[in-house]
């Protein structure tokens, strides 16, 4: 049911990318450009599916894998993740979106494998050594690859969305982000439990799952398939990448266009790799968008990967609905949150990314206010919570690091700017890695939603300081093109 579920919103966002065609492109380029970004956007998201996947592995690992040790490789991968956009960001600048999310996939899967192995070996007794340190190394060189997707979606979109359609567009990658996070918890634990040693009554696709990879012949559960079938898929993806993503449109034989970003007047400039980083790290605007994206990294990923632990570990919650259906519960919250952002930023907000930012904060301190009054008493309320929670912060997340970066790093320096951005979304969650495993190691969960509040608040403050910010370009596309009157900020007496 929830694949048929899946795939009717998959649909739906296709049948909404033909529609919203504010450009009037001919229908040539979009289905050309439809050719371009799925595969892309489905890439991303089994990237994800490869990420997250660590999360689905502890819990089914249990004392083998402490709440503690977990904060610790997941924290070093992220880390990890937020520092390599200092070099990836100008790489993919320079040598393009699509050979960067080449590098994303496969390096992706070999990581996948790696750490199968090393799960392999661990849980058939073939290793003793410290495999918190083990797992740290593999996971980081995961998310080293990984950290070249992000990047890579987004300088490709550069070339092939005008301002007035990335919020919009920036909606439809945030629904596939949201889907690469179902696929990794929910098709992560079936995988899980199809793996489990001497299961009873399997069903017919786990019986065939379990014939394909020889998992009745173990001596344990197969908790390695969780690594190596997101690699499969991630090897599968990247051959389909090379034969049809495109870096710009005159790739694809068809005419570039002015976007109306902030490079609209220099792309015939060429920048240096020190150009191009003190582009971003010398603009105010550039490091409050940072800022704002550091406070949701803490946010996103201190919901999504702490949830399903505190879950497992609170009888209460084992049995809401939304801790059954985690994954395409917070699939389906953040899809609505990205369109909602989205849709608000494009149409009601003349492009301006920072507003629904700040309606989008301010519904997370409502929601975290409400978690930690109610953490212990009222499982429902909670995981309810914790799926708007995914709804508003994944709006905040497809604003700034797909689409605000984008806006005011332009054309030539998108990835840098959207790799930088994106590199405190996870430097933030690598935070709160650290600090929420450290927290809640004696089980005293009051400390999550608690260490989470403040950040909202701030991300809040920060998004109005930026409220009325738009690239000079798109200023001058709205007055020229479309006559409209700017709004700007109100003058105090």
């Amino acid at each position: 049911m929830d694949l048929i579920f899946v795939s009717l919103c998959i649909g739906f966002v296709i049948f909404l990318y033909f529609k919203n065609n504010p450009l009037k492109h001919g229908r040539k380029f979009m289905v050309r450009r439809f050719l371009n970004w799925f595969p892309l956007g489905m890439t991303y998201a089994f990237l994800y599916m490869g990420r997250y996947n660590l999360s689905v592995a502890k819990n089914d690992l249990g004392e083998l894998m402490t709440k503690e040790n977990f904060g610790i490789i997941f924290g070093v991968g992220t880390i990890v993740y937020g520092l390599s956009f200092l070099l990836n960001g100008p790489l993919v600048d320079k040598f393009g979106g699509k050979k960067g999310i080449l590098v994303a996939a496969i390096g992706s899967s070999i990581a996948n494998i790696m750490m199968g192995v090393l799960t392999y070996a661990f849980l058939n007794g073939y290793v003793t050594f410290n495999i918190t340190l083990a797992y740290s190394v593999l996971y980081g060189f995961n998310m080293f690859c990984q950290s070249y997707g992000a990047v890579s979606i987004i300088k490709i979109k550069a070339y092939w969305f005008h301002v007035r359609e990335r919020g919009i567009f920036g909606a439809i990658f945030g629904t596939l982000l949201s889907f690469g996070v179902y696929f990794a918890f929910d098709w992560g634990q079936a995988i899980i439990n199809a793996s489990k040693l001497g299961l009873e009554n399997p069903t017919g696709p786990q019986k065939f799952f379990r014939y394909l990879f020889a998992i009745d012949v173990n001596t344990t559960n197969a908790t390695w398939m969780v690594f190596f079938i997101p690699a499969i898929i991630l090897t599968a993806f990247a051959v389909i990448d090379i034969f049809l993503i495109k870096d710009t449109p005159a790739e694809a034989n068809l005419d570039d266009f002015d976007t109306h970003d902030a490079s609209s007047n220099e792309m015939d400039k060429t920048f240096t790799m020190g150009e191009l980083l003190g582009r971003v790290f010398k603009s105010p605007l550039m490091m409050v968008i940072a800022a704002i994206e550091f406070t949701s990294g803490v946010l996103r990923n201190g919901i999504m990967q702490w949830y399903f632990v505190f879950a497992k570990e609170v009888p209460a919650m084992n049995n809401i609905f939304f801790t059954k259906n985690w994954g395409i519960s917070i699939a389906v919250s953040g899809m609505i949150g990205g369109f909602a952002a989205g849709y608000l930023s494009d149409k009601i907000f003349q492009s301006r990314r920072a507003p629904p930012a700040v309606l989008m904060n301010v519904v997370m301190v409502l929601l975290l206010t409400t978690m930690l009054v109610l953490l212990y008493s009222q499982p429902s309320i909670v995981g309810f919570c914790a799926v708007m929670m995914c709804f508003a912060v994944i709006g905040v997340h497809s604003l700034m690091s797909g689409t605000a970066a984008a806006d005011f790093g332009g054309r030539k320096a998108t990835a840098t700017a959207s790799g930088i951005v994106d590199g405190f979304v996870y430097l933030g969650s690598g935070m709160q890695s650290f600090a929420v495993g450290y927290l809640v190691k004696d089980n005293d969960w009051t400390y999550w939603p608690l260490f989470l509040l403040p950040f909202a608040v701030i991300g809040f403050l920060l998004s109005l300081k930026i409220y009325w910010e738009l690239p000079e370009a798109t200023k001058k596309y709205l007055v020229e093109v479309e006559n409209k009157v700017i709004k700007v900020r109100p003058q105090r007496k």
